[in-house]
């Protein structure tokens, strides 16, 4: 048993930790109860049913997104910009694991509206930086599409065994077809 009181936080990170290896199914209360070391008991201090746990942890997941957004603001070189959020995202399989987990469950109305809103932000994101150094807004935007699929496409190879190569592999190329390599 875990030492110490768990919060809602806890939760919702063990969750989209189940999320990202399993996708939607393997957020239940019981698996996610045995990776926090506690009882499903405990769940019930902090969630009223699965559903909510679910909601909890793409919630973090979302807010992970606008964090590093935040956090990328900062930087004032555009290129510089984009390669950081390249080195942020391919360098963390945990985040383009939930993703391709959530664009495959798009059937689950609260996953793809979820997938489609942190996809929105981020290709917007993208785009405006890209626009930033200087790349007319229409091909900005196209050029975003393609980085943010080689990010996906990734994902799902990896997830069906078709590649080996680790994802941080494709971010020159990444980089190349946003035009800024």
């Amino acid at each position: 048993m875990r030492v110490g009181r768990l919060n809602a936080g806890d939760w919702a990170r063990a969750a989209l930790e189940a999320l990202a290896e399993g996708g939607l199914a393997a957020v239940a209360v019981e698996p996610v109860a045995v990776r926090l070391g506690t009882t499903k008991g405990s769940f019930y201090w902090h969630f009223a049913n699965r559903r909510a746990l679910v909601e909890a942890a793409l919630a973090l997941w979302e807010s992970g997104t606008e964090e590093i957004i935040e956090g990328l603001l900062q930087v004032s070189d555009p290129v510089l910009r984009m390669r950081t959020l390249l080195e942020f995202a391919f360098g963390d399989p945990a985040d383009s694991k939930v993703a391709f987990q959530l664009v495959s469950a798009a059937d689950d109305p609260l996953a793809a509206e979820t997938a489609r809103r942190v996809s929105m932000r981020r290709l917007e994101f993208m785009g405006a930086t890209l626009e930033e150094a200087g790349q007319p807004p229409d091909l900005a935007r196209g050029r975003a599409v393609a980085g943010y699929s080689v990010y996906l496409g990734m994902a799902a190879l990896h997830r069906v065994g078709a590649v080996d190569e680790p994802i941080g592999a494709f971010m020159d190329l990444a980089l190349s077809e946003m035009g800024l390599a």
